[in-house]
């Protein structure tokens, strides 16, 4: 039966119309699914965002200096915990106070004219006894200056003229002496003052008047007099069972450039590199401690162990800002097997029970398997459109992965006791640059840099070795390898 055209025409029109609204349709389906991608990429970047605002020095490697007035308590939030311990001087600790000096260099005597009492008159006759106080200070300052004469002879066979010898070094017709220059070298290095006001100190102090181009002079040479040194420390540091290694950039003449050091309780050298991964390439054997740095690995023939403050300050930051459970347990599971070794230690053994490692080892890997069961229950990471490479973790995920295959570097300081539970030893030692670029500013050539790395390295060892850093700056480098071997 044929349909009226009109009803034709209308089945058309509604077809027509059907067609138009499947496609509008299926295109803002398409949007919708753009829109909840770009969304959750929007949330991803947000959670980015906020993780790095919530950062400080507490839960990363970020240094104090950088939290502001924004710092967080450190006893509240400190990994350390706390010890239980009262304020001030613990039972047993000799203290360190001003005590009278048996032969003080002067005397001054007073005398009282009249007695307190009726006001008669005082004699010396009547003194029955003293009441002694001594104050310590320092005298003026002043420069105490050496002639040094040599005589000259005319000799009565031959009417030759000979000349004694001066001392070694006594070069000039006027000069200044190896303790001003060292005292001068070592407010530049180990106090860090930059080179003008270390001139202005010398003046002030000792009315000396130094130029910051001769500071330069007094530091090059005093390198060059401890090559010696610098070179038996770092052939220690060769040999030594356990380093520590760490690295830190700093500028040379307006281009980044890094300083390495490698360093133990009580030897500390320093080398400057152009290169982040110029590594030092000659230590061969025992174990180094590091912050997982990954060219460190590249070494052959050595042990690793890994900082466990990072890991706790990772952990941290996932307790505090991503709220992983798993990450509580395991930074209370590395603390406390840090604290089984330190009482043990302390009870003279060298090592753990075989038991209490295989203990450690199956708790650390059961916190671990608690975490992966975490995040495989977590949405997958939203992907940018065009994103390329493996699909982004979240930063737990990637810590676990990273304590899942390291697990042995992790875990060494339970098993070595001579391996410690973190890599203080290097931020400490390399601390100082930090402060130093703070204060000074970029060094100005490779040279410059290169001559304070190693006039630091002696002197931060002779610290570690209880050296007078005076003493040890004029000292004959003989003397003072002999000072630091012992």
């Amino acid at each position: 039966m044929d349909r009226p055209p009109a009803l034709e025409e209308l089945i058309a029109t509604l077809r027509h119309e059907v067609s138009r609204l499947r496609d509008e349709l299926g295109a803002v389906r398409a949007r919708n699914v753009w829109l909840g991608q770009e969304n959750a990429a929007l949330k991803q970047e947000n959670a980015d965002l906020r993780r790095q605002l919530d950062k400080n020095s507490g839960n990363s490697s970020k240094p104090p200096s950088s939290d502001g007035l924004k710092k967080p308590p450190r006893i509240a939030g400190s990994l350390r915990g706390r010890s239980g311990k009262k304020s001030g001087g613990q039972v047993g600790h000799r203290g360190d106070t001003l005590r009278p000096a048996g032969k003080p260099d002067l005397v001054e005597r007073h005398e009282a004219q009249t007695c307190g009492h009726c006001h008669e008159a005082l004699t010396a006759a009547m003194a029955s006894g003293v009441e002694k106080r001594q104050v310590f200070d320092i005298p003026e300052p002043r420069l105490e200056v050496t002639e040094h004469q040599a005589t000259i002879y005319r000799c009565a066979h031959c009417a030759g003229v000979t000349k004694a010898a001066f001392p070694a070094g006594v070069n000039a017709h006027v000069q200044y002496g190896p303790r001003l220059r060292a005292a001068a070298v070592y407010l530049n290095v180990q106090q860090l003052i930059p080179e003008d006001r270390v001139c202005e100190v010398m003046s002030d102090l000792f009315a000396a008047p130094v130029c910051p181009a001769s500071l330069v002079a007094w530091a090059a040479k005093t390198a060059q007099s401890l090559a010696a040194v610098t070179a038996h420390i770092a052939a220690r540091v060769v040999q030594a069972a356990v380093r520590h290694l760490d690295e830190t950039g700093f500028r040379i003449g307006g281009r980044l450039c890094w300083l390495h050091s490698a360093s133990t309780a009580a030897l500390t050298h320093y080398r400057i590199s152009a290169q982040r991964g110029d590594v030092p390439r000659d230590l061969a054997g025992g174990v180094i401690v590091h912050d997982h740095w990954k060219p460190y690995y590249t070494l052959p023939g050595l042990a690793h162990a890994l900082c466990n403050a990072h890991h706790l300050r990772e952990l941290k930051a996932l307790i505090d800002i991503e709220k992983e459970p798993w990450a509580r347990t395991l930074s209370d599971m590395l603390l406390a097997a840090n604290t089984r070794v330190h009482i043990a230690r302390q009870a003279g053994a060298q090592a753990l029970p075989q038991i209490e490692l295989a203990t450690i080892a199956a708790l650390y890997d059961a916190i671990l398997a608690e975490g992966f069961a975490f995040h495989q229950q977590q949405p997958a990471l939203a992907r940018r459109p065009g994103a390329r490479g493996r699909p982004a973790r979240r930063p737990g995920h990637n810590l676990l992965i990273r304590l899942r295959d390291f697990k042995d570097d992790v875990l060494r300081f339970a098993h070595d006791f001579a391996v410690p539970f973190t890599n203080n030893q290097a931020e400490q030692d390399i601390r100082m640059m930090k402060l130093k670029m703070k204060i000074s500013g970029a060094f100005r050539t490779f040279q410059g840099a290169t001559i304070f790395a190693n006039i630091r390295s002696v002197v931060s060892t002779a610290r570690k070795h209880q050296l007078n850093i005076l003493s040890a700056l004029t000292m004959a480098p003989s003397d003072l390898v002999g000072a630091l071997t012992g």
